[in-house]
């Protein structure tokens, strides 16, 4: 091989991957600010813990809470447990032990799992919807629809859609090389974030990949979601009497909570990566925050304010202890 003429341009074709990423966490925060959020998050990961436990708890000890909306709504508290053990080893390493690198590999099975409870938990809300509908428009024929067999099936289905649609993500970075600027935007490895540190390399594949499954998974939830709630509304309207339409209505509302509370940041969090390549770090940052550990904290309260048999089962539980307790201090 004859050697580079004198002047020419001697391109780098090394492939280079980082050992460690570093996460930034929340930046532009100072000492007291950074004690102050490790005191919040930390205390949203207590509420998510406590509450979708206590959910599990009450469902499995309360013969009555055996329809399948509750099993739906274990299901749901399970994928919020495991979205908050995913996120809660960094996020909580950052803000309590100010522990910032994490192994590339590491990286990437975290990142795996956390869009797999994401994509998870749409799943289960659009499950959700459709026992709603099923309930509503057909009351008498609810539990032979809705059998434990079939909640089984619906649930091993979205977990294989889940882990299959994601699995080629990993092996799509593990193909890139990364430039020497290895730090992360978050205090969580997500796709996007982890995806811009490629260098001089053709993402294009990724991009595509990450669009085809957010909109083949989340994005069709989204829309069932919607078209569930359509047809709800128009049943109910069907059915005349204001004061029946409104019970009906009542008990989609923690639902529709739920809905909101996951599918607005989500959808904010995907603009962001998008289009704002403007918009300040900080607030990416805060979104998929947001986005990723306050759901599970909120979810189990609502359910358990605004759903009358876990909160009557709740309360029984509760004031079983108590009695337990009296009785036993009075011998």
């Amino acid at each position: 091989m004859e050697p580079p003429q004198e002047g020419a341009v001697v391109t780098n074709l090394s492939f280079y991957q980082p050992s460690v990423l570093l996460m930034i966490g929340i930046p532009g925060m100072g000492r007291l600010h950074h004690r102050l959020l490790s005191i919040l998050f930390c205390s949203f990961y207590l509420v998510a813990f406590s509450g979708n436990c206590t959910i599990l708890f009450i469902i499995k000890r309360t013969s009555s809470l055996r329809e399948p909306m509750h099993h739906f709504l274990s299901m749901l508290a399970v994928v919020d447990l495991a979205m908050a053990m995913c996120t809660l080893p960094t996020t909580l390493g950052i803000f309590w032990f100010d522990i910032r690198a994490i192994g590339f590999d590491a990286c990437l099975a975290q990142m795996y799992f956390i869009h797999i409870f994401s994509v998870l938990e749409s799943s289960v809300l659009l499950a959700m919807a459709f026992d709603r509908f099923v309930a509503i428009s057909r009351p008498l024929r609810y539990k032979a629809i809705l059998t434990r067999a079939t909640v089984v099936k619906i649930g091993l289905a979205m977990l294989v859609r889940a882990a299959v649609s994601l699995l080629p993500i990993p092996f799509l970075l593990k193909r890139l090389s990364y430039c020497p600027n290895n730090r992360l935007s978050h205090s969580f490895c997500v796709h996007p974030d982890v995806m811009k540190l490629a260098c001089a390399e053709d993402i294009t594949v990724n991009v595509l990949y990450g669009l085809v499954v957010i909109f083949s998974t989340v994005g069709i939830d989204f829309i069932f979601i919607v078209l569930s709630y359509a047809l709800i509304v128009r049943t109910i309207a069907s059915l005349g009497v204001k004061g029946k339409c409104w019970k009906t209505l009542n008990t989609c509302v923690s639902h529709i909570s739920v809905v909101f509370i996951f599918f607005i940041p989500m959808i904010a969090l995907s603009i962001i990566h998008r289009f704002g390549k403007n918009a300040p770090p900080i607030v990416s940052t805060v979104v998929a925050d947001v986005y990723l550990i306050v759901p599970p904290a909120l979810n189990p309260i609502i359910y358990s304010i605004k759903s009358k048999p876990i909160r009557k089962a709740i309360w029984r539980t509760l004031f079983w202890k108590i009695d337990m307790i009296r009785n036993r201090d009075s011998y």
